[in-house]
């Protein structure tokens, strides 16, 4: 290890990431590919050889062809993602008319009027107490 200059360790670290970097772009794609909606499986398997018999080639030219839709694919994808669990703690809270939020709107009415000073504490004490049981 002492004849390897420290130019050439950088040399092989960068050629390390620009490998790695290669991979994530290549099953990016790949991934991209299959949850396509607008293609048909024609297309997905012409892609899908392009790319996979031409690499380079192949990621390039669906870079340039498809490239923004492949953002925008993604962008769909996370707002889905965002929206579905926006509705699962919606529905986990009880926010949605009745169940826990009903309780959870009471306890705050509870609060308020308690704080205000329109009820007392242990009236305040029996009202929740009755409200969750």
């Amino acid at each position: 290890m002492d004849d390897y200059p420290l130019l050439n360790l950088f040399w092989t670290m960068l050629e390390l990431f620009l490998f790695i970097l290669w991979f994530f772009l290549l099953f990016k794609i790949i991934s991209d590919i299959f949850r396509s909606h607008d293609m048909g499986g024609w297309g997905k398997a012409g892609w899908l050889i392009f790319v996979i018999l031409l690499p380079f080639l192949g990621v390039f030219v669906y870079l340039i062809v498809r490239g923004r839709s492949m953002g925008e694919r993604d962008l769909a994808q996370a707002k889905q993602a965002d929206a579905a669990f926006k509705a699962y703690v919606k529905e986990a809270a009880g926010t949605e008319g009745g169940g826990a939020g009903g309780h959870v709107d009471e306890l705050a009415k509870l609060a308020d009027l308690k704080n205000s000073g329109a009820i007392s504490e242990e009236e305040f004490t029996k009202a929740k107490e009755k409200l969750l049981a």
